[in-house]
């Protein structure tokens, strides 16, 4: 697919960021004995990343705001435009020495996303989407799950740890749904996990208490590959609460009852 100027400089970010985080990711088994080590060394790998794609976006585009993960956020001359980043989503799995991690790039526009990048290079699989164009994964369009039994579907969500307040909610739900699915996930990269929804991989994903930068890029990689997205309930935006609720349509109704209903 060819895409558009701004998808083009999204893209050829993710890919240089990516070069410099697998250089990096060869390097972190060596630094497992050292755990402060290790995890002072992924940190900078971190905010090389962001530098880079920040270097890069702002070098093509001069005028948009910024968000990013490691560096904050900076308004922009165009206030109706903005570039949403997450270097290293998955950074824990990054830390382990776990093959299962992403760069993640939206672009903004008036509120809404527009664009959106997820890059996993681990695999070199780039996932990418653009408003109404349809999603794609490296040259291949790709479509939700045709699945209608949620006995034979797989859902992702993330595990809160170290005692985070979500915890109980999240185990509540697992609960319920386990014993109605073939399986649940817990790979630790919400950007991926929303990029497999889109390709079919998972028919179905949530995640409470999120940041924006962690599922911009994702949701509008899912939506336009035929997901429904909305927040835990359906009258909220999971870019405003960064609770997010993710599923093929056919299943989307029963999916939401089993993880909504307390």
């Amino acid at each position: 697919m060819a895409g558009s100027a701004n998808l083009n400089v999204m893209m050829k970010a993710a890919r240089k960021a990516g070069r410099s985080l697998l250089k990096d990711f060869g390097e972190v088994e060596n630094l497992q004995v050292s755990r402060k080590g290790a995890g002072d060394f992924v940190s900078r790998a971190d905010m090389a990343a962001e530098k880079i794609i920040r270097d890069e976006l702002m070098y093509a585009r001069p005028t948009y705001g910024y968000i990013g993960e490691e560096t904050g956020e900076v308004e922009g001359q165009d206030p109706t435009r903005r570039w949403i980043v997450d270097p290293l989503d998955g950074t824990t799995n990054f830390l382990h020495a776990l093959p299962h991690w992403a760069v993640s790039i939206a672009l903004e526009h008036k509120g809404q996303v527009v664009a959106g990048v997820v890059y996993d290079p681990t695999k070199d699989e780039m996932f990418f989407a653009e408003k109404g164009e349809g999603a794609w994964l490296n040259e291949t369009r790709i479509r939700v799950s045709a699945r209608h039994r949620m006995i034979e579907s797989i859902y992702a969500t993330g595990i809160p740890f170290a005692g985070r307040a979500e915890l109980p909610a999240t185990l509540q739900d697992l609960a319920r749904l386990m014993p109605a699915c073939a399986g649940v996930r817990r790979w630790g990269a919400a950007a991926l996990d929303l990029a497999y929804v889109g390709a079919g991989r998972y028919e179905g994903y949530w995640e409470r208490n999120l940041q924006v930068w962690d599922i911009a890029a994702g949701i509008i990689i899912a939506k336009e590959a035929g997901a429904i997205v909305e927040g835990m309930t359906a009258e909220t935006n999971p870019l405003n609460t960064g609770d997010v609720l993710c599923c093929n349509e056919v299943q989307f109704e029963t999916f939401a009852k089993v993880i909504r209903d307390k």
